[in-house]
Protein backbone atom coordinates (compact mmCIF):
# COMPACT_ATOMS: atom_id res chain seq x y z
CA UNK A 1 0.00 0.00 0.00
CA UNK A 2 1.55 3.22 -1.17
CA UNK A 3 1.27 6.01 1.30
CA UNK A 4 2.28 9.62 1.19
CA UNK A 5 2.12 11.56 4.43
CA UNK A 6 2.48 15.32 4.53
CA UNK A 7 3.47 17.22 7.63
CA UNK A 8 4.69 20.67 8.62
CA UNK A 9 1.64 22.75 7.97
CA UNK A 10 0.32 25.31 10.41
CA UNK A 11 -0.58 28.92 11.06
CA UNK A 12 1.96 31.60 10.23
CA UNK A 13 1.94 35.34 9.79
CA UNK A 14 2.46 36.91 6.41
CA UNK A 15 6.15 37.03 5.60
CA UNK A 16 6.85 33.93 7.63
CA UNK A 17 8.10 30.51 6.61
CA UNK A 18 7.05 26.90 6.81
CA UNK A 19 8.67 23.69 5.67
CA UNK A 20 6.43 20.90 4.48
CA UNK A 21 7.57 17.30 4.34
CA UNK A 22 6.16 14.45 2.32
CA UNK A 23 7.19 11.00 3.51
CA UNK A 24 6.60 8.15 1.10
CA UNK A 25 6.30 4.43 1.73
CA UNK A 26 7.72 3.53 -1.67
CA UNK A 27 10.57 1.00 -1.89
CA UNK A 28 11.95 2.51 -5.11
CA UNK A 29 11.20 6.13 -4.36
CA UNK A 30 13.90 7.32 -6.75
CA UNK A 31 11.70 6.09 -9.62
CA UNK A 32 8.90 8.48 -8.71
CA UNK A 33 8.35 12.03 -9.83
CA UNK A 34 6.72 14.12 -7.12
CA UNK A 35 4.40 17.06 -7.36
CA UNK A 36 3.07 19.58 -4.88
CA UNK A 37 -0.45 20.91 -5.23
CA UNK A 38 -2.67 23.12 -3.13
CA UNK A 39 -6.37 23.73 -2.77
CA UNK A 40 -7.82 26.85 -1.25
CA UNK A 41 -11.40 26.95 0.03
CA UNK A 42 -13.85 27.13 -2.82
CA UNK A 43 -11.15 26.75 -5.45
CA UNK A 44 -9.83 23.95 -7.59
CA UNK A 45 -6.67 22.10 -6.70
CA UNK A 46 -3.73 23.75 -8.42
CA UNK A 47 -0.19 22.82 -9.29
CA UNK A 48 2.58 24.28 -7.14
CA UNK A 49 5.80 22.43 -7.98
CA UNK A 50 7.21 19.37 -9.71
CA UNK A 51 10.46 17.66 -8.79
CA UNK A 52 12.07 15.03 -10.98
CA UNK A 53 13.19 11.62 -9.80
CA UNK A 54 16.66 12.65 -8.70
CA UNK A 55 15.72 16.22 -7.77
CA UNK A 56 17.81 17.61 -10.59
CA UNK A 57 15.00 19.62 -12.12
CA UNK A 58 12.30 21.49 -10.25
CA UNK A 59 9.53 23.53 -11.77
CA UNK A 60 7.32 26.00 -9.93
CA UNK A 61 4.14 27.76 -10.73
CA UNK A 62 4.71 31.48 -11.31
CA UNK A 63 3.02 32.63 -8.12
CA UNK A 64 5.54 30.86 -5.87
CA UNK A 65 8.75 31.32 -7.85
CA UNK A 66 11.48 32.88 -5.77
CA UNK A 67 9.63 32.08 -2.54
CA UNK A 68 9.18 28.29 -2.51
CA UNK A 69 11.90 25.68 -2.87
CA UNK A 70 11.39 21.97 -3.22
CA UNK A 71 13.97 19.28 -2.65
CA UNK A 72 14.10 15.57 -2.02
CA UNK A 73 16.14 13.05 -0.12
CA UNK A 74 15.66 9.69 -1.81
CA UNK A 75 17.59 7.91 0.93
CA UNK A 76 14.89 9.06 3.34
CA UNK A 77 11.98 8.69 0.90
CA UNK A 78 11.08 12.28 1.64
CA UNK A 79 10.35 15.39 -0.36
CA UNK A 80 10.33 18.88 1.09
CA UNK A 81 8.69 22.17 0.24
CA UNK A 82 10.33 25.17 1.88
CA UNK A 83 7.93 28.10 1.78
CA UNK A 84 9.28 31.56 2.51
CA UNK A 85 7.76 35.04 2.36
CA UNK A 86 4.33 33.52 2.76
CA UNK A 87 1.30 35.51 1.74
CA UNK A 88 -2.35 35.22 2.79
CA UNK A 89 -3.14 33.97 -0.71
CA UNK A 90 -0.91 30.95 -0.05
CA UNK A 91 -3.50 29.71 2.45
CA UNK A 92 -4.63 26.27 1.31
CA UNK A 93 -4.42 22.57 1.96
CA UNK A 94 -1.14 21.39 0.47
CA UNK A 95 -0.81 17.95 -1.07
CA UNK A 96 2.10 15.94 -2.34
CA UNK A 97 1.59 13.43 -5.12
CA UNK A 98 3.79 10.80 -6.73
CA UNK A 99 3.96 9.11 -10.09
CA UNK A 100 6.18 6.16 -11.02
CA UNK A 101 7.91 6.97 -14.25
CA UNK A 102 10.77 6.23 -16.62
CA UNK A 103 11.01 9.84 -17.68
CA UNK A 104 11.42 13.28 -16.18
CA UNK A 105 8.94 15.19 -18.28
CA UNK A 106 7.04 17.90 -16.50
CA UNK A 107 3.85 16.86 -14.74
CA UNK A 108 1.49 19.63 -13.73
CA UNK A 109 -1.91 17.98 -13.99
CA UNK A 110 -3.75 16.18 -11.24
CA UNK A 111 -4.24 13.19 -13.53
CA UNK A 112 -0.48 12.87 -13.99
CA UNK A 113 -0.18 11.42 -10.50
CA UNK A 114 -1.25 8.05 -9.13
CA UNK A 115 -0.65 8.53 -5.42
CA UNK A 116 -1.71 11.34 -3.12
CA UNK A 117 -1.20 12.31 0.46
CA UNK A 118 -3.99 13.41 2.78
CA UNK A 119 -2.91 17.03 2.76
CA UNK A 120 -1.70 19.49 5.36
CA UNK A 121 -3.29 22.82 6.13
CA UNK A 122 -1.29 26.00 5.69
CA UNK A 123 -2.87 29.20 6.95
CA UNK A 124 -1.20 32.57 6.47
CA UNK A 125 -2.63 35.45 8.43
CA UNK A 126 -2.37 39.04 7.25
Amino acid sequence: QVQLVESGGGLVQAGGSLRLSCAASLPTFSNYAVGWFRQAPGKEREFVAHITRNGGSITYTDSVKGRFTSSRDNAKNTVYLQMNSLKPEDTAVYYCAASWTYSDHLRTRINDYNYWGQGTQVTVSA
